[in-house]
């Protein structure tokens, strides 16, 4: 299980924060052998893959660091592949108790309740540890990690599968061999879920629902890294387009919270507030996404521009870099969406519970960052208003399959997210009088060195 590395990188000072992080390059080492193992398997199915790097072992060759391998659940049917981590728990025993009460549950009428008892059962058998040498098993992990009463009541018992993604069985498989933990990655391999966004050989934080209480359980006694998301951020203000006595137009920064929230008080609605006592944002965008917001210094302004909101008058027109060159020059995507309520911030497409998304795209310009990687900026009008709709009907493949430069979520980081709020048009609440505004693109695309124009048309980038 335990795999020598030898390298001259330094070890970083902390141990990895593994809901945000850049991987450290022992990691990235560790990961090419991994891949050669996958290679080897030749799994159908896409997976989550972990490395966690150690030391306290040292190897047959003097390496002083070596990595353990990992992955989520179970890998082509099996849990028992030689050179990755066991299970922190073997339910898959045939003739174990976890099986022969499946089974008798099965030929049972009283399906629900036997198979809740047996599901308790089973999370009392993850007895995971900390870097302390503390043991909780997952009943109690879960119980203390969630105080409220809301999680408590709609969730009692952790989510099935809970203690078999990587990050806890490699750590899981560290403590019981008294192995210092030195940082750890996660990558996706393979096809991605039909509901879920997950590219090919990316790196992933571990999920928040099922992982986030069992590692603040796991990493106690360690020192990690701080979460980056809540290390605050520049200061910044957002530029007026135009105002009156009721209402401005504001263009918002990458990078600014449209709302207070955990990591501060700075954002728009605070700077509003300041400069207009009373001041009210009507809608909100993305941290990451910059551009135009609406603000009502009245109630009633507020509440006139709400009902353009509702009733869908209010039109928008964002512009996007989306990685790769979608098939056709104009389209329509309608993905239902719901939020995935283990792994927030996530949006995934849901068919049977999702609320309907609609976005009209156009392809405007291809351009390219690198000689073999292709970008395109794209025009995007949304019909419909849910959350995260343009970042995941950009991404998803039942989409356009061309996740939006710099999305961390579902593509891949940069300097920025590459989508911008760029205009829009409304009534006003006071005059009456149908208003339009439209920002210049936010994008460097000489950066980006545009080449030909993708498509011959001739669409008017004015028009919304």
């Amino acid at each position: 299980m335990l795999h020598p590395l030898s390298s001259d990188y330094p070890r970083p000072e902390r141990f990895t924060y593994p809901f945000c992080y850049e991987p450290h390059p022992l990691c990235l080492l560790a990961v090419e052998e991994v891949k050669q193992e996958i290679e080897r398997i030749q799994p159908k199915e896409g997976k989550m893959f972990g490395v966690l790097v150690v030391e306290g072992m040292t190897q047959g060759d003097g390496s002083p660091v070596s990595f353990l391998a990992a992955y989520s659940g179970l890998l082509e049917g099996r849990n028992d592949w030689d050179f990755f981590v066991p299970p922190v728990y073997d339910a898959q025993q045939p003739d174990g108790y976890f099986k022969q009460k499946e089974r008798e549950i099965m030929a049972s009428v009283d399906h629900k309740e036997m198979s809740q008892a047996l599901q308790l059962w089973l999370f009392r058998q993850y007895k995971m540890l900390n870097a302390r040498g503390e043991e909780k098993d997952l009943v109690e992990i879960w119980q203390d990690y969630h105080s409220s009463p809301r999680i408590r009541e709609k969730y009692p018992l952790p989510p099935g599968g809970t203690g078999d993604c990587c990050a806890p069985k490699l750590l899981q498989y560290a403590y019981q061999h008294d192995l210092k933990p030195v940082c750890m990655a996660e990558f996706w391999w393979g096809p991605s879920p039909k509901s879920e966004v997950r590219h090919h050989g990316q790196f992933y934080p571990a999920c928040s629902g099922k992982c986030k209480p069992v590692l603040a359980w796991m990493l106690q006694g360690l020192d990690v890294d701080p979460n980056p998301e809540v290390q605050g951020l520049r200061h910044q203000e957002p530029r007026i387009v135009w105002e009156d006595e009721v209402m401005a137009v504001v263009d918002k920064p990458s990078g600014m919270l449209s709302l207070p929230g955990k990591i501060g008080d700075d954002s728009v609605a605070t700077w509003a507030l300041k400069r207009w006592p009373g001041a009210m944002l009507v809608h909100r965008l993305d941290m990451m996404t910059s551009g135009i917001l609406l603000v009502a210094k009245t109630s009633d302004a507020y509440h006139h521009l709400q009902k353009q909101f509702e009733e869908r008058t209010i039109k928008k027109k964002y512009l996007a870099v989306v990685e790769g060159v979608p098939q056709q020059e104009h389209g329509i995507i309608d993905l239902p969406l719901s939020s995935d309520p283990l792994n927030r911030p996530y949006q995934m497409v849901d068919y049977a519970h999702g609320k309907r998304a609609i976005t009209e795209y156009r392809a405007l310009t291809r351009v390219t960052k690198e000689p073999s990687r292709c970008y395109t900026l794209l025009a995007l009008w949304p019909h419909t208003g849910r959350t995260h709709q343009l970042r995941m009907h950009c991404a998803h493949e039942q989409g356009l399959g061309c996740p939006i430069m710099g999305d961390e979520l579902y593509g891949t980081k940069a300097d920025r997210l590459y989508l911008q709020a760029q205009a829009i048009s409304f009534v006003h609440p006071a005059s009456g009088r149908k208003l339009h505004f439209e920002l210049p693109a936010a994008f460097d695309l000489e950066h980006l060195n545009p080449c030909r124009p993708l498509f011959n048309n001739s669409y008017n980038s004015q028009n919304l």
